[in-house]
């Protein structure tokens, strides 16, 4: 599908934009296969956010495309990554990983505020997330998203899921995210989806999410596609990067020319 003119230069201008109806009823009954089955068989980075006997669940994972093909097919074919070209409005689209993210009933962990950048061992501005919900995301459960915030040319040091610590007292070139408070004089953007609706936003636009628990909200499932365009570059940053991939030859700087990275689309 051809993605509006309007929409892209919304994308640019805030960082975020909803997509109505990108998603196929089929693609997503294959996607929630996918999730089943990561779920069944988590890889060596996935995360269980909930302590133990609390109530609820959050789970995540990532960089299984290659294990499950149903993440492989929705992420480098079709309506998503053709998208992920035009939000970009690069050359070239590059598959940088798929991400799960599930919520269950009455799950109290909320995500906190945070952008991706600084988790990811690459920089370059052309970039996008496009995520993808396998339930109805109400009001109450939505991401939320600060306007413009990518353009804010500061990097924020990142938060553990867990207890929502820093991960360094300091670090050069990135700072402390100011309070929740503050953050929430900011323009915020809240994004209640359908199905076949998809979010997408820039790795550093500042995003956080509720728990479920007290919503009413029984499940909350979500495969997150990140892409990269043409300026994308592997980089090093000050703690260990999450998804923690190692160069494989790759140097600083280098160009993400790497099968771990295929190329998803052109123009």
């Amino acid at each position: 599908m051809a993605i509006d003119p309007h929409l892209c230069s919304a994308y640019q201008r805030d960082g975020v934009v909803v997509l109505r109806n990108l998603v196929t009823p089929e693609a997503l009954e294959s996607l929630r296969h996918g999730v089943a089955a990561n779920m069944a068989s988590p890889g060596p980075w996935a995360n269980e956010y909930t302590p133990t006997g609390a109530s609820g669940r959050f789970f995540d994972d990532y960089v299984n495309w290659n294990r499950f093909p149903e993440f492989a097919e929705v992420g480098k074919h079709g309506s998503v990554p053709n998208a992920a070209l035009s939000l970009m409005g690069t050359s070239t689209c590059r598959l940088f990983h798929e991400h799960v993210l599930v919520k269950e009933a009455e799950t109290k962990e909320v995500t906190p505020w945070h952008h991706d950048d600084p988790y990811y061992g690459i920089d370059g501005m052309d970039n996008v997330s496009i995520w993808i919900p396998l339930d109805p995301i109400p009001d109450s459960v939505a991401l939320r998203f600060i306007a413009g915030s990518h353009k804010w040319n500061k990097r924020f040091i990142p938060k553990r899921f867990k207890d929502q610590s820093a991960y360094v007292e300091s670090a050069h070139d990135f700072v402390h995210l100011p309070s929740a408070d503050e953050l929430n004089t900011h323009e915020v953007i809240s994004t209640p989806v359908q199905l076949g609706d998809a979010v997408a936003f820039h790795y550093r636009t500042l995003h956080s999410a509720p728990g479920t628990a007290g919503t009413g909200v029984q499940l909350r499932r979500a495969v997150s596609f990140r892409y990269v365009g043409d300026d994308a570059v592997f980089a090093s940053r000050p703690w260990k990067t999450s998804p923690p991939l190692e160069g494989n030859g790759l140097q600083f700087g280098d160009a993400l020319n790497d099968p771990r990275f295929p190329v998803v689309a052109t123009r």
